[in-house]
């Protein structure tokens, strides 16, 4: 399936829009990755097991909303987007969205 941020697709047009798909994923870090990544945030510099925690969570969010996309009947996924937040503290929640649609080779 083709996921874009982007409303067109070259060389495509949209047959049909199916409507919002999205992928919910809220995952929390071990409490030693989160005293590891606090040791760490004491010198500076990037943190790899927050880094490494969010880009799992955005692909399986994708994933998800994929796999949404894919039950409304569509075969892509354009102006896809990522929303997230914090929830009490401990845990990260990311969205990923974008309009579900059924796309066409552009006649030549």
């Amino acid at each position: 399936m083709l996921v874009t941020t982007t409303e067109n697709v070259p060389g495509h047009t949209v047959r049909a829009v199916l409507g919002q798909a999205f992928g919910v994923v809220v995952r929390s870090r071990g409490i030693g990755g989160n005293i590891t990544a606090s040791l760490r945030s004491i010198v500076g510099g990037e943190i790899p097991e927050y880094t490494r925690l969010v880009e799992e969570t955005r692909r399986h969010a994708i994933d998800r909303m994929v796999q949404n996309a894919a039950t409304m009947g569509a075969n892509a996924v354009v102006m896809m987007r990522f929303d997230s937040g914090e929830i009490a503290q401990s845990m990260n929640e990311v969205v990923a969205y974008g309009t579900a649609v059924i796309l066409d080779p552009a006649p030549e």
